[in-house]
Parts: structure tokens; sequence; C-alpha cells
């Protein structure tokens, strides 16, 4: 994947898309910002507990990003009551009304899927699971959709025969993407692709600009996390930040300047989504996460 084809990407990822099989950016005289911007999100997975157990619903978590300033929403499948079946428009155009009511963008959906199944026909089945939840992203106004490896023993392949079938998988993907108009990411999870190299390998190989990262920064165990996050920073389309990484596999709080460095040095515009995987109050924990990241990227010229 060139550096034209990820800037391009990256704007996808902020700019309102067209449905339709050709990209509107082709060829497009827009020259690109000389200022980072940066648009804020939250994970819905930070209200994990919450939102199962009916303590918290959507709109509550939108009320509380709006509250603190944020610019959008990741709305995950998977909390929604249907799942995995597609929700009716009405309970989407809700959510899309009271986005609108409270100033933010519905920037994101997920799905939980498993490429590396080493039965075809679950494969199948997670692909069209895909392309269902796209048409929700769609239906949603969201940009971009994320998307797993997926993890499980696959006896009697090699890591390359299952790479092929992730490969395979992502392309046919991608172009569902492009056909509702949406982005499809994939996170890096830990799961399978445990290094920036392998995932960066898997990204030029699908080569679509409708098949982006979601740089999940907790996700990288390598002896220094902060290298590896510098690696695949060109590639990101959207960014995850925790409030851990993992050198050799240890949790370490983050170290927010080194990432919003990152993050700037490499012209990054488009958004930065905040995800809590600590016990203790998730909005406590956000806030604090948010707070301590706005107050390093002004520091840092």
């Amino acid at each position: 994947m060139n550096r034209k084809r990820r800037n391009i990407v990256r704007s996808l990822a902020l700019t309102p898309l067209v449905v339709g099989t050709h990209s509107p950016f082709t060829n497009s005289s827009i020259k690109p910002l000389t200022q980072t911007r940066i648009q804020y999100s939250i994970n819905a997975y930070s209200f994990n507990s919450q939102l199962r157990n009916g303590e918290m619903t959507f709109l509550d978590m939108m009320e509380f990003a709006a509250e603190i300033g944020m610019n959008g929403v990741d709305l995950t499948g998977y909390y929604f009551d249907s799942y995995p079946d597609v929700p009716q428009n009405s309970e989407l155009f809700q959510l899309k009304k009271k986005a609108l009511e409270l100033g933010l963008n519905i920037s994101w959906t997920g799905v939980r899927n498993n490429f590396v199944n080493p039965d075809a026909a679950g494969r199948a089945a997670d692909r069209e699971l895909i392309r269902k939840w796209l048409t929700v992203s769609s239906s949603l106004g969201a940009s971009i959709m994320r998307v797993f490896t997926g993890s499980q023993t696959y006896e009697g392949f090699t890591k390359d025969e299952v790479k092929e079938w992730l490969v395979n998988e992502f392309k046919t993907c991608a172009k569902y993407g492009e056909e509702k108009g949406i982005i499809v990411g994939l996170q890096n999870h830990n799961e399978f692709l445990f290094d920036s190299d392998e995932v960066i390998d898997i990204l030029k190989r699908v080569d679509s600009e409708w098949f982006g990262l979601i740089l999940d920064i907790g996700s990288l165990h390598a002896k220094d996390p902060y290298a590896e996050i510098e690696k695949l920073a060109p590639y990101a389309t959207y960014w995850f930040i925790k409030e851990h990484v993992f050198p050799n596999g240890n949790r370490t709080p983050v170290d927010m300047k080194k990432i919003v460095s990152i993050i700037k040095n490499q012209g990054y515009q488009g958004y930065v989504s905040f995800e809590s995987l600590s016990d203790g109050d998730p909005k406590q924990i956000i806030s604090s996460m948010f707070d301590s990241f706005k107050k390093a990227y002004e520091k840092i010229s």
C-alpha cells in the first residue's frame, strides 16, 4: 500500500462517503491539509458490562461523549439486541437522530468474525455477517467498520496458508465495503497477527483503498510496543487509544506523549478513539485518558 493510497484512505475516514463503485477522490485536486486534524470518539467496549446488563444504553453513551466534548461514538454491533441479525431501520435512525441532536458523528461500527477458522463454511458465514453489517454501517452514516482476523487452532495448515485465507476474505470484504461506501478496517488484536510486519504484509497484499487499519495501541506485546506502533502509524485509518501498553507482555501505563508524538509526526488526520479495559468507573477512566491526550497534543508542536 503506497503513501498516496494511505492518504486517500485516511481522507475517506473523515469525509462523508458516496455509495458507488468508484472512489470520489480518484484524481482529486484537493490539497492535503497543512496541519493535522484530529477528531475524538469513544468505543462502546469501554462500557461492556454496563451495556450488557442494561445499566447503560447507546443513548446514554452518546450523551456522555457529548458531555466531555468528543466528536463521535463507535457503536459496536454486538451491543444491539438483534445481533448477529441486523437491527430494524427504526432503531438505527433513532440513533442517527440522537447523534444529530448532540452534535456527534457515528463514526464506526464493528462485528466479531473469525477468518482463521479452517472451516470454509464458517468463514463464508462470517463474510456474510460482514456484508450485512456494512449495510447497517451505511444506514448509521458510519465511515468505517471494524473486523478481526479471528483466532482459532488451525491444525493441519501452516500460518502462511491461513494468511492466504485472510487476504482472500479481506479482498472480498473490501469489495463489499466499496459497494456501501464504507472502509473495512482491520483491528490488530494480538490474536493471529502478533507484530507490525505481519499486519503490514496483510494490508499490502489486500491492497485496497477500501481496506484499512484500526491501530490498536494496546495489542502489540513486543519488547518495544512504541516502535511497533510507529511502524504501523503510516497505515492507520483509525486509532484506538487504550490506557495500557504491553512491553514484553507486561501491562504498563501508556505514555501519552509518545503516542501523540507518533500521531503528529505521521501527520495523521482522522479519528482517535478511546477504549478502556480496566476495572473501575469507565466514565472516569475515559475522561482522564481524553484529558491526558489533549494536554499532550496541545503541548507538542
